[in-house]
C-alpha cells in the first residue's frame, strides 16, 4: 500500500546547483529511500517535460511516478519510462485564458521592454515565461501586466522568482488556476492521497503558494532568503506545515536532497530506522 506521495521542486530543491554545497551522499540517499519506501514520488518544476528527463539523466535521479511541469501547467503521468500528458488537467485550466494563446498573450505584452522573452524551451502550451532585471519594479510590472489581462477577462497567474546563479529574476504567466498548489492538490484528489499522505519541498518563490497552504511541506536549508523571510513575517502557516531544515541530521548539511530527506524524517519518524539504515 501506498503510504506517502512526495513532491519535490527540482532545482535547487533536490537538484544541486545553487551555490552553497551539497552533503557528499545525500542525493543517492534519497534515491535508495524512494525505492524502499513506500511512496510515489513527483517532480514539480518551472522545466518542461524535456529539460525534467535532462535532469533526471544528469543528476542520477530516480524517474518519478508524476511530473508536475511548466510551474503548474502540466502534469504527465509516467509508467515505465512512458510519459502521457494530462488531459484532464489541461482542460481544467484552460478556461482562464478565454481561448487566448501564449503567443497571444506575449503579443499584449512585446512594448515592455524590460520584459524579456525565456527561450523556446523555457515557453508552454499555458505558460508565458520572461526574464525581468532585479533592480526593476517587479510588483509593478506584475501590477500593469494585469491590469491589460483584466480588459481582456484573462485570468491569470504571474509568479516572481529569483535565478540566484544567473542573477536575474524570473516573471511567469499561467493560467489563474494553473500554480504548483493547485496542481499538487489535483494530483492528490486524482490518485486518492490525503493532506496527511503529502510532503512538498521547496525553495524559492514559485514554491511559496504550497509552502503558504495547509499542506505539509519542507523549505530547504539553502533556500533564497526571501522566500525565508516571506514565510516568518507572514505567519500564513501553523508553525507544523512547515519545516524549515536546519542541517546536522545524520551528519548532513540540510541543503538539497539533505534538507528533503530530513524534512521526511521530521513528518514521518517511522521511517527514521529505515533512513538510517540506508546511511
Amino acid at each position: 500500500m501506498i503510504e506517502l506521495l512526495l513532491c519535490t521542486d527540482l532545482d535547487r530543491t533536490l537538484i544541486p546547483n545553487g551555490s552553497q554545497p551539497e552533503s557528499k551522499g545525500a542525493r543517492a540517499l534519497f534515491s535508495r529511500l524512494t525505492e524502499v519506501a513506500s511512496l510515489q514520488l513527483s517532480y514539480v518544476s518551472g522545466r518542461d517535460q524535456a529539460l525534467i528527463q535532462q535532469a533526471i539523466a544528469d543528476y542520477d535521479l530516480p524517474t518519478p511516478d508524476f511530473a508536475i511541469a511548466d510551474v503548474g501547467s502540466s502534469i504527465y503521468l509516467i509508467n515505465h519510462d512512458k510519459w502521457q500528458r494530462w488531459d484532464e488537467w489541461d482542460n481544467d485550466i484552460s478556461q482562464d485564458w478565454q481561448g487566448f494563446s501564449g503567443e497571444d498573450l506575449h503579443s499584449m505584452l512585446e512594448d515592455l521592454s524590460l520584459l524579456q522573452r525565456q527561450e523556446v524551451s523555457k515557453q508552454g502550451k499555458y505558460k508565458c515565461s520572461y526574464y525581468l532585471p532585479l533592480e526593476a519594479d517587479h510588483q509593478a510590472m506584475i501590477a500593469l501586466i494585469q491590469q491589460r489581462f483584466e480588459q481582456k477577462q484573462i485570468k491569470a497567474n504571474l509568479i516572481w522568482s529569483i535565478d540566484e546563479a544567473a542573477e536575474t529574476g524570473l516573471l511567469d504567466i499561467l493560467p489563474a488556476s494553473a500554480n504548483k498548489l493547485h496542481a499538487i492538490m489535483f494530483l492528490m484528489q486524482q490518485q486518492g492521497f490525503n493532506k496527511q499522505q503529502l510532503i512538498f519541498a521547496g525553495d524559492s518563490g514559485n514554491d511559496l503558494d504550497v509552502l503558504r497552504s495547509p499542506l505539509q511541506s519542507i523549505l530547504v536549508a539553502n533556500a533564497s532568503a526571501d522566500v525565508r523571510d516571506a514565510l516568518q513575517i507572514e505567519r500564513g502557516y501553523t508553525p507544523d506545515n512547515v519545516y524549515f531544515a536546519r542541517g546536522n541530521f545524520l551528519g548532513m548539511n540540510g541543503n538539497y536532497s539533505a534538507g528533503i530527506i530530513e524534512g521526511i524524517a521530521h513528518y514521518r519518524p517511522d521511517l527514521l530506522s529505515m533512513i538510517k539504515g540506508l546511511k
